[in-house]
């Protein structure tokens, strides 16, 4: 009898379920959430699991979905295009300044991050002036996003523009890591921002109105799906896209204002960025050849890893993070996972972990330690070594990347 790497995990009437998550905790919600996504008659072949599952919005965050004719705009969720950047430098350890405070401080103020102000015309986490360069790049984007708030003008209420090489909130950060020889990687995790957020609501709506219009029952209405052929389905596909070329656009233009500042700062010897550059996303969702067919392919918290594809699979704060290259396993439609994966929630962290606790799980890393990260602290996710040997048959670790600075939103 073969033993796979993966569990499979009964559905009832719906696909199977692989599941990569040997070793690794896997909550009864979302198993049932997985069950329900099995059962919708567009997911095509089964469902794959990702070693840092956990409960999400309709559908599990760590599964990868592949749909037949339709997509479902909840489960590529409301951060459009989030994902990963890492640049490794030709600077080493020693040549970083005694206080790293100093290096924190610097990536503070070159990336707006977190929120205040409601969001409005004096948020910390936006723009209030925004770079030539920014503009350069929103003029590329801008002629699409006209297209797509001209059919839907709702879409235009809120920050676009402002928001474009900014950080935003909760699990998105900034570090500064080093590899097993000491080479210094800048590194960063954000999404869409404010504009993606809006896309993923509305046409979230618009897919359960879609389902009522049709008559047809889903398990979870967060399931509704749009199908191809419709109007609906071609403007989400239009604005999805947009969102996912927005979120790359941002992560990269964060990294050039980080690496511009530390170069600028006098605080480090003159240095460069090597060939090691990744940029990708793990919430998003695409057109792939699978099994001789052409499907959606719906990565909700979930990174590519076909033969050679280069990823970044981050831990918490004051845990290891890995540069990986995949192996094209097409029982996952080559995919990884995305991250450590939540153990807990953000008000169950709060209510568990002190101060202290904090304080102690990210010794020797210069990052914020008051009440407001808490919900981000360590022990609030998956251990990531379990999550990475439950995947060691998706990817191979290229770079194990230890923190020594993380920006919080």
């Amino acid at each position: 009898m073969v033993r796979h790497a993966y569990q499979l995990i009964e559905s009832g009437s719906g696909v199977p379920i692989k599941a990569w998550t040997r070793g690794v905790s896997l909550e009864p919600q979302a198993e049932q959430q997985l069950r329900n996504v099995a059962s919708l008659p567009i997911v095509y072949k089964w469902v794959a699991v990702m070693p840092d599952v956990h409960w999400g919005m309709g559908a599990t965050i760590g599964s990868v979905i592949p749909t037949k004719h339709a997509i479902i705009p909840a489960a590529v969720g409301v951060d459009i295009g989030c994902g990963m950047m890492a640049v490794q430098t030709t600077l080493n350890a020693r040549q970083l300044p005694d206080s790293l405070r100093t290096i924190r401080s610097i990536i503070e103020q070159a990336v707006p991050h977190g929120r205040t102000n409601n969001g409005q015309k004096h948020d910390r986490g936006a723009w209030w002036s925004i770079p030539q360069h920014h503009l350069n790049e929103w003029s590329r984007l801008q002629p699409t996003y006209q297209e797509i708030i001209a059919k839907h003008p709702k879409l235009n209420r809120g920050n676009d523009v402002n928001h474009l090489g900014t950080l935003g909130t909760g699990n998105h950060f900034i570090e500064v890591c080093l590899d097993a020889q000491d080479s210094v990687w800048f590194m960063l995790h954000s999404g869409s921002r404010g504009v993606g957020n809006r896309i993923g609501m509305y046409f979230i709506e618009l897919a359960k109105h879609d389902m009522r219009k049709w008559m047809r029952n889903v398990p979870d209405v967060n399931l509704s799906y749009l199908n191809e052929g419709t109007e609906s389905f071609d403007d989400y596909v239009m604005a999805v896209q947009w969102a996912q070329d927005f979120a790359m656009t941002n992560r990269r233009l964060m990294m050039d204002n980080l690496v511009a500042a530390i170069h600028e700062s006098g605080e480090v010897p003159p240095f460069e960025a090597t060939h090691e550059v990744i940029n990708c996303h793990h919430n998003y969702v695409t057109v792939e050849s699978h099994y001789g067919q052409d499907v959606w392919v719906t990565r909700k918290g979930a990174v590519r890893a076909r033969v050679g594809d280069m990823g970044i699979i981050p831990g918490s704060m004051g845990a290891r993070s890995y540069i990986v290259r995949g192996k094209g396993n097409s029982e996952s439609f080559q995919s990884c996972s995305h991250g450590a994966g939540r153990a807990m929630s953000r008000g169950a962290a709060k209510r568990r972990f002190t101060i202290a606790d904090h304080e102690q799980a990210t010794q020797g890393v210069e990052c914020r330690k008051d009440q407001d990260v808490i919900d981000e602290t360590p022990g609030a996710y998956k251990p990531i070594d379990a999550v990475m040997h439950a995947q060691r048959d998706l990817v191979e670790i290229v770079h194990a990347l230890r923190q020594v600075v993380c920006v919080k939103g």
